[in-house]
């Protein structure tokens, strides 16, 4: 393996901490042919889809991606921004709403803020580099998964460490694992939801969808499933809610194994049967809207319960850029750069360089 040439060091230069939020990922345009490469991308994982590789190329290669990257983008394109991709604008308005918190608490200590898609771009190894382009030798990861699961985080730490073996000086790592019970995430998820009930009224139900995973990760000890009960339990102690008031259930489902339930789609449409009037879904697991959410719960999901006889459907968005979410998000990285956040004084950096160049440092 030949490894990257490091930029020229310049002796007495203060080192950065750097901040790196990593998403999912999504197309660049909502086309088949832009999807195509992404499918590819995300299902060639194999964390994400964990049968025989040799088997999962033929179906992969030879059904899915001949069929549902022009369904796919059919979706994407009836939740498409002006300014892009739902997921991509919100990730990217919220490192940028983060950078202005952390200055405002910690001055010129602030980390550099950047962000990446685990899949599709910007990528994981891009974003990196221009970290360290910016003198950052002391990284924290954060992927914005509230709860941890190998098919997402694990993923997302995967990508930077794949780009760590490919340098020559590797920069100091730390990383978030989840912050699925974390007070400012849950006070902040409370409150948009009592602000869209100040709006518009309470349902009879509420119903709390997180992503789905296979069963098979929970009986192989994935916590994903265990810390969304969990946050979906402080979620309703927070907001005074009994057992009978609200769901929880699973979304996303994709192919034939049993992913673990209940699934969203049935919890819908056995609420719609059982002749509840209105219910409301939020999707704690995710901190900005994107086609999983938009698209499958917002257009999808209110098909399935008001076909079923239901009467009022609502989708209650994702975190996205409330000011209360960003704020929690500044505590977590701050809580997580402790140790790391502190300045090198103009005298003490210009005192180290005046040694190097003693002893023959050439810059």
């Amino acid at each position: 393996m030949s490894y990257r040439t490091e930029l020229a060091y310049r002796h007495g230069t203060a080192a950065k901490t750097g901040v790196l939020l990593i998403n999912l990922g999504t197309p660049d345009a909502p086309t088949a042919a832009a999807v195509k490469p992404y499918l590819r991308e995300f299902l060639s994982d194999p964390r994400v889809v964990e049968i025989p590789r040799a088997l999962w190329w033929l179906i992969l290669n030879g059904i899915i991606l001949n069929i549902r990257p022009k369904k796919s983008a059919e979706k994407y394109a009836q939740i498409w921004m002006t300014e892009g991709s739902p997921l991509l604008v919100h990730t990217q308005r919220q490192a940028k709403m983060l950078k202005g918190y952390l200055g405002e608490s910690l001055g010129n200590a602030a980390p550099v803020v950047e962000f990446a898609m685990r899949y599709g771009n910007p990528s994981v190894a891009s974003a990196l580099e221009k970290l360290k382009q910016q003198n950052c030798d002391r990284i924290l990861i954060l992927p914005l998964y509230p709860q941890y699961a190998a098919s997402s985080t694990a993923t997302a730490m995967d990508a930077v460490f794949d780009a760590l073996r490919k340098m020559r000086k590797m920069p100091e790592i730390r990383t978030v694992q989840s912050f699925h019970d974390h007070p400012g995430y849950i006070a902040a998820l409370a409150q948009s939801v009592r602000d869209d009930w100040m709006r518009n009224g309470r349902p009879d139900k509420l119903v709390m969808s997180f992503h789905g995973v296979p069963r098979y990760t929970l009986d192989k000890g994935d916590p994903y499933h265990c810390e969304c009960q969990k946050t979906g339990r402080l979620l309703a102690e927070a907001l005074e809610m009994k057992q009978d008031q609200y769901r929880i259930s699973f979304q996303s489902r994709f192919g034939r194994a049993e992913w673990i339930k209940p699934y969203t789609t049935a919890t819908l449409e056995e609420l719609g049967k059982q002749g509840v009037k209105r219910v409301d879904v939020i999707c704690p697991g995710f901190v900005g809207d994107c086609l999983e959410t938009l698209e499958e719960i917002a257009l999808e999901g209110k098909a399935s319960f008001l076909g079923a006889g239901g009467k009022e459907f609502h989708y209650i968005p994702c975190l996205n850029e409330r000011d209360d979410w960003i704020l929690a998000l500044s505590h977590i990285v701050s809580a997580n750069l402790q140790g790391w956040i502190a300045t090198e004084e103009k005298e003490a950096c210009a005192a180290s360089r005046n040694c190097a160049l003693a002893m023959g440092a050439k810059d």
